[in-house]
């Protein structure tokens, strides 16, 4: 079962990129709880590398604190994001389940994961500060661009998940985007005062 769905979540992450709406409809409806095993596998990959970057010293208590921490608010984080979202597209008239939600949100973490990592990695191959010369300045356009098309993707794929998982309009997408927006954006607040995430993780 685990190796089945390592193989479909290969296949629907593939899918998202090439053929993001047919991907995302079958997903809604047909995909397992077992897909988000792999991501939850490439989730613990990431913390741990942030976790050392985030580290100034290679100290076993502390990367441990650190990744736990991590984990834990951004499992938080998606339930409450989920829930919040689940919760409003019901109140404006969605008829989808919560699974659809969580299924169909997991795998629009990818492009939050994909620019995280790519940070993190980043950060240890070309550290700051950065030169302002033509290599400083052609990096500098090249990892705006890449994160824009995450951005983008991003979007779209949230954009998908309550299209198919809520059975929702365009207009009331937008509803669920603006009634949800407050709480979210004060919950994000919190994090980054308390020095959690500087930039959201969701």
């Amino acid at each position: 079962m685990i190796l089945t769905a390592c193989i479909d979540f290969c296949k629907s992450t593939y899918g998202l990129i090439v053929r993001p709406y047919e991907t995302m409809r079958r997903v809604s409806s047909h995909a397992s709880y077992w897909e988000l095993l792999p991501l939850g596998v490439v989730l613990s990959a990431y913390f741990g590398t942030a976790s050392i970057v985030k580290t100034a010293s290679f100290r076993p208590f502390l990367l441990t604190k650190q990744f736990i921490v991590m984990g834990s608010v951004a499992a938080l984080t998606f339930g409450v994001v989920t829930g919040l979202v689940w919760f409003v597209s019901k109140t404006i008239g969605g008829v989808g389940t919560y699974k659809s939600i969580i299924i169909g949100w997991g795998y629009s973490m990818l492009p939050t994961v994909a620019w995280f990592f790519a940070t993190s990695l980043l950060y240890i191959v070309i550290p700051p500060p950065r030169t302002t010369g033509v290599l400083g300045m052609t990096f500098s356009i090249v990892f705006l661009t890449f994160s824009t098309v995450l951005l983008l993707w991003k979007i779209i794929l949230g954009y998908l998940t309550l299209r198919f998982g809520m059975r929702l309009d365009l207009w009331k997408i937008i509803g669920v985007v603006l009634l949800s927006s407050p709480a979210i954006s004060a919950y994000c607040y919190i994090l980054y005062i308390m020095g959690i995430w500087k930039v959201p993780f969701m």
